[in-house]
């Protein structure tokens, strides 16, 4: 997927310590979208560090720009805090 980084995602990603790998394997293949409204999508996907442990690495997405910018990212593993995550939740009729 095309895509360029706001300077907050990437001061974000930095601060948060999450590689551009991790953000890339989210944008090239997610386990869900969630569409929050006609301008931002979030990508989400579980990721193992190193260590072993999952994360839950959530993308923020403007979708009406080309190509796409990335806002922000977070990741989480608290994966059960976010809810039934993998329930796709769709938000019809939001507007940017």
């Amino acid at each position: 997927m095309e895509y360029r980084l706001s300077t907050h995602a990437r001061a974000e990603l930095e601060r948060r310590q999450i590689s551009l790998v991790w953000l890339q394997s989210v944008l090239e293949n997610p386990e869900q979208k969630i569409h929050q409204s006609d301008c931002i999508s979030i990508w989400q996907s579980r990721l193992t560090s190193e260590n072993g442990k999952i994360y839950l690495l959530r993308v923020f997405l403007a979708v009406d720009r080309e190509p796409a910018v990335v806002i922000t990212a977070y990741r989480t593993s608290k994966i059960s805090n976010i809810g039934n995550w993998h329930e796709i939740e769709i938000r019809s009729g939001s507007r940017c």
